[in-house]
């Protein structure tokens, strides 16, 4: 992305000198700060960060009154009403667990190009649908689905996540030229985490990013697996190296756990609907 800031600037160096000479040295500049921030946070104080927004979405769910009674409720697919009223202080690890797991589960999809990118970009725009629908007093009677009032305006962010996701794709697709990395996967998955916390559809997101789920859970079986009995269960983990090992091309890990991703949101959003 640099690389094409520089390039155009010194295409517009011929015409205009003093523009040209102070786009450069915005980009120079940028890039000081950047190594700048990377060297005052290291990697493990950067990835708790989805730790942090957590303990933002809870404390703001506990502690507003307007919402805080339905923020500890739990919804459950293919049922009208709260399985679980009142989470009590659960709320909390719940809440974290969610965000969190989401947000480390996208992080450990992101293993090969263009892996992670799409399967977001389907959460996302499921959950644009499911945020406008519970944000809607009309459609979520009809649909009796729970009614979360403002909740439609996170649609708005769905959508930008799907367009921006699509640019990414472009310059990301094997052979990638450019990479998401813990910046994007982290932020990504919380963001996603946050979403289904929002719209009370947690359960719903670990249908609907069911892949981001089986990527984290080969990961945990594989390593406890190890410590435990000393046997892998799979010959490489997360799961998509696993196919790797087994002869599995790129493009047709990448395409097919796309295919998956569609087939799992489509399951997801047909809860909707399943009361």
């Amino acid at each position: 992305m640099l690389g094409a800031t520089l390039s155009l600037s010194g295409k517009i160096q011929k015409e205009n000198g003093k523009f040209a000479v102070s786009a450069y040295l915005i980009d120079t500049r940028s890039l000081v700060h950047l190594r700048e921030w990377r060297a005052t946070y290291s990697d493990g104080e950067l990835n708790n960060v989805p730790l942090a927004l957590a303990g933002i979405v809870t404390g703001f769910f506990l502690f507003n009154p307007l919402i805080e009674v339905q923020a500890r409720s739990l919804y459950v697919p293919f049922f009208k009403a709260p399985v679980i009223l009142d989470m009590g202080m659960f709320t909390f690890f719940f809440f974290t667990l969610v965000i969190v797991g989401a947000s480390n589960a996208v992080n450990l999809t992101d293993g090969l190009d263009g892996l992670a990118i799409v399967p977001v970009m389907i959460a996302g725009l499921s959950f644009g649908l499911i945020a406008y629908l519970v944000g809607n007093a009309v459609f979520s009677d009809y649909l009796q689905i729970n009614y979360v009032a403002g909740t439609g305006e996170l649609a708005v962010l769905c959508g930008a996540v799907f367009g921006a996701g699509l640019g990414f794709l472009w310059f990301n697709a094997p052979p990638a030229s450019i990479f998401m990395g813990d910046t994007g996967s982290l932020a990504l998955g919380g963001m996603l985490g946050s979403i289904a916390v929002a719209v009370k559809h947690e359960i719903v997101l670990a249908v609907i990013g069911g892949l981001f789920v089986l990527e984290a859970v080969s990961v945990i079986v594989q390593v406890a697996s190890f410590k435990l009995t000393g046997k892998r269960i799979f010959r490489m983990a997360p799961i998509h190296h696993h196919f790797e090992q087994l002869g599995w091309t790129e493009p047709q890990i990448v395409i097919r756990f796309w295919i998956i991703s569609v087939m799992l949101a489509l399951a997801g959003l047909s809860t909707l609907k399943l009361r």
